[in-house]
């Protein structure tokens, strides 16, 4: 077993399917049948037969034991509950499961996540509340438009080192282990370069397709004026919405690529490609349950943030609608106004940033476990012991399962 054992890439070819899981006949774990879809096995460890001395009551064994040391579910069947160390249940999740899960994580490590995301949600608010201080001091210089652009940047790496460190932190709670903040970034410091590479690469991929696309539209427009032709202006337009739906396709066969890159410890290009074959015909799922978890997260965010945006136009009254209807981002909202409005930010951002970083893992581990059984390695992991009737221990001591010291995640 690897020191980081769960999540190495297996070694074989992927294949999607069922593939990755263990031949008929082998140990599995607690909760998982052999393959998944198929018909569970009655009984532990005597697959295909009652056990020993004839039926028992549910979670019973010879002795009075549970068998395996895991007891049964009571599930329609004689299935075995599947195991659950952390935050999710260890087989292929549901869309609820995903959900649930991940704000799981930030309700039972809110320590470690508020604490990151606190962090680095002060440092993005106080950013964005310097831009428009500056913007509302100045509203006629070009120095406000220049602190935007230096701000991009800046963003692009806050969100790179919230995605190292809360993948590191969701990895853990997923076997139920607790992590510091300090313990996270001791792990994940040496890929925040190498995230940081991917995440810049990924954005110029997707602008680099939408510009190529734009190219002729804009081209036509500029040599066309001032009476361009409406129809192969359409016609143009149409192209732009194709490389945007493109973008976007592309977007989601890379969205893997981050868990992949810290979890696994692979290159940007490796990790890419991680994606695309994780993705690979489960396109639209990826999709769904990505856009579902965004629009949670936005709808959880805006309530947050209203009360503060009403308190912050309030705050600045007439100085606010005497020059605009707009809010939020306009330069004529006073410093005072913007502090709240901030205040608000940071609160939901405190919130959100780690239930939306810990989606996407969740998201890479589902798909791991239904092509690859990562479950059965994230069991031993976890130190659960697999089914079969319990032994009397000897000299050696009992039969395991799993191994906790060997678990190094």
């Amino acid at each position: 077993m690897t020191d980081t054992p769960g999540w190495a890439p297996p070694s074989s070819s992927e294949q999607p399917g069922e593939e990755g899981r263990p031949p008929a006949g082998a140990p599995t774990v607690p909760g998982q049948s052999s393959p998944h879809g198929s018909t569970p096995p009655p009984w532990g460890g005597g697959y295909g037969g009652p056990p020993p001395g004839g039926p028992k009551p549910w979670g019973g064994a010879p002795g009075g034991q549970p068998w395996g040391g895991q007891p049964w579910g009571g599930q329609p069947g004689g299935w075995p509950q599947s195991p659950k160390p952390g935050v999710i249940p260890l087989r292929p999740l549901g869309v609820g499961e995903i959900l649930d899960g991940a704000f799981s994580t930030v309700r039972r490590h809110w320590r470690t996540t508020l604490g990151i995301s606190l962090g680095l949600a002060v440092l993005q608010q106080t950013i964005v509340v310097l831009i428009q201080w500056q913007s509302y001091q100045n509203p006629d210089s070009v120095l406000p438009v220049v602190s935007a652009l230096v701000s991009v940047p800046l963003t692009l790496l806050i969100g790179v080192v919230a995605t190292a460190l809360l993948t590191m932190v969701v990895s853990r709670a997923i076997l139920g282990r607790a992590v510091t903040v300090g313990e996270a970034w001791r792990d994940a410091r040496p890929r925040v370069l190498q995230l940081l590479g991917l995440t810049l690469l990924n954005a110029l991929i997707m602008l680099g397709i939408v510009l190529v696309a734009a190219a002729p539209l804009i081209g036509y427009l500029i040599a066309s004026r001032p009476d361009p032709n409406p129809g192969l202006v359409v016609l143009l337009a149409v192209v732009v919405v194709a490389g945007v739906l493109a973008a976007g396709w592309i977007t989601v066969q890379l969205s893997l690529a981050a868990p992949a890159l810290m979890l696994e410890k692979q290159g940007i290009r490796a990790a890419f490609s991680r994606s695309r074959r994780l993705v690979r015909g489960s396109w639209w799922r990826v999709f769904g349950i990505s856009a579902l978890g965004s629009v949670l997260v936005s709808i959880i965010a805006g309530i947050i943030e209203m009360p503060f945006s009403i308190v912050g136009v309030v705050m600045a009254g007439d100085e606010l609608f005497g020059d605009s209807l707009t809010t939020g981002l306009d330069p004529a909202l006073p410093p005072a106004a913007l502090v709240v409005i901030a205040v608000g930010g940071v609160i939901g951002g405190t919130i959100t940033i780690p239930a939306g970083a810990a989606i996407n893992v969740l998201i890479y581990v589902d798909q791991r476990i239904r092509r690859e059984a990562l479950d059965i390695e994230l069991t031993r992991a976890a130190g659960l012991a697999e089914p079969g009737p319990v032994e009397p221990a000897g000299p050696a001591g009992p039969t395991d399962g799993g191994d906790p010291a060997a678990a190094r995640l």
